[in-house]
C-alpha cells in the first residue's frame, strides 16, 4: 500500500510504499490487550514488602487460656485475624510479574497497533525531521509549522540536538525506531515517522 509523506513544513510531497502486513491489518483488540498488559507487567519491579505473621514484631505469649473465657480461641496476637497483625499472603521482593508473550503474536500486535493509527489517521510520514539547535523553542516551531501537538515521533536515529530540544515538553516524546513499544503508541494524539524508520520497522516486525 501507499501512504502521503510529507516534508518539514506539512506540505504533500507525494506517496511512500510501505508494507501491507504492517499499515494495512485488521485490528485485532484481544491481541493489542494482551501484548500491553504484557508491557506494563514486565515494567513492574516488586519492591513492596510486608510481613507475615512471623514477622510482626508481638509477643508469641498466648493472649488468653484455650477455654473457660468465653472468648474465641486465639494462639498469638500476631494472627493476620488481629489488628496490627501479619498479613496472609504478604507481598515480597521476590514476587515476579512477568508475563511472557512469544515473538510473534508481539510483531502482530505491533504492526495491529500501527494499522489502526493509519485508519484513524492518527500517523503521518515525514520525508526528514531534524532541528539545528538543541533549543526547544526551535523544536516546538517546527511542531507548530506541521500544526501537531501531543505527538510521539519516531526517528531512525536520536540526535543530541533532537534530544535536548524535546525532553522538556510534556506531550512530546521522540523515540528511535528499534525502541517503540505499544503503550506509547497508543497514548499519543498523533505519531510521526520519519520515512527511514519506516524500513526499521519493517525489519523489526516482518
Amino acid at each position: 500500500m501507499e501512504l502521503k509523506l510529507i516534508n518539514e513544513q506539512g506540505q504533500d510531497i507525494g506517496k511512500i510504499s510501505v508494507s501491507d502486513s504492517l499499515f494495512n491489518r485488521k485490528y485485532n483488540e484481544a491481541i493489542v490487550h494482551q501484548i500491553v498488559t504484557s508491557y506494563l507487567s514486565n515494567a513492574r519491579s516488586a519492591t513492596r514488602a510486608q510481613k507475615d505473621r512471623s514477622g510482626v514484631a508481638k509477643s508469641n505469649r498466648k493472649p488468653w487460656r484455650q477455654k473457660g473465657s468465653g472468648r474465641a480461641r486465639a494462639g498469638r496476637a500476631a494472627s493476620p485475624l488481629w489488628r496490627g497483625g501479619g498479613k496472609i499472603f504478604p507481598n515480597t521482593p521476590q514476587e515476579n510479574y512477568k508475563k511472557k508473550i512469544n515473538k510473534k503474536m508481539y510483531h502482530v500486535g505491533m504492526s495491529t497497533i500501527l494499522s489502526k493509527l493509519v485508519s484513524d489517521e492518527r500517523l503521518s510520514i515525514v520525508n526528514n525531521f531534524d532541528v539545528e539547535t538543541h533549543k526547544t523553542k526551535d523544536f516546538n516551531e517546527k511542531l507548530r509549522t506541521l500544526g501537531l501537538k501531543n505527538l510521539l515521533l519516531i526517528t531512525d536515529e536520536l540526535n543530541d540536538k533532537l534530544y535536548l530540544s524535546s525532553r522538556n515538553l510534556p506531550d512530546v516524546l521522540v523515540l528511535e525506531a528499534n525502541n517503540i513499544d505499544p503503550v506509547n503508541l497508543l497514548k499519543f494524539e498523533k505519531t510521526l515517522i520519519t520515512a527511514n524508520s519506516i524500513k526499521k520497522l519493517e525489519e523489526l516486525f516482518l
